[in-house]
């Protein structure tokens, strides 16, 4: 799994390494498992640490070009929204959750769920190019 050498993206892995020892159940090895197979669909991911308030331990989130996802974990589920996820194609139907959005789409992963490990690497995949594309072209209106 891909480290980053900056003291933020250090801290920001060092926090989602402890959300998932603290959840120490069935939660937190699926949230271990889903970042193992994110890592390996990009292996230039970086890992943050946002929303982080008095009442709000923060949120794990996968950044390349932009928010890939970000990882929640509920007493039912671990919860991944992808960002532009109503942009990326799914030919798995891998998306279960926030289907009603113009933007976001999310996956809730339930206790003992088998996971299509080769079907959500390749959405990570189109997630990160979608983030790739947009950055492309917002960068080109500037020119």
């Amino acid at each position: 799994m891909k480290t980053t050498s900056s003291p933020n993206d250090a801290a920001a892995s060092a926090k989602i390494t402890k959300r998932i020892e603290d959840l120490g159940d069935w939660r937190g090895q699926t949230l271990a498992h889903l970042r193992h197979l994110i890592h390996e669909a990009d292996p230039d991911i970086e890992e943050e640490w946002k929303w982080e308030k008095l009442k709000s331990p923060g949120t794990p989130v996968w950044s390349h070009d932009g928010i890939v996802c970000t990882g929640e974990s509920y007493k039912q589920a671990v919860k991944l929204t992808f960002a532009r996820g109503a942009s990326i194609k799914d030919p798995q139907k891998l998306f279960n959750s926030s289907l009603e959005g113009n933007v976001q789409r999310a996956i809730d992963f339930r206790e003992g769920e088998k996971i299509n490990e080769d079907a959500f690497r390749q959405l990570i995949r189109a997630a990160v190019a979608a983030n790739s594309a947009a950055l492309a072209q917002r960068a080109a209106k500037k020119k």
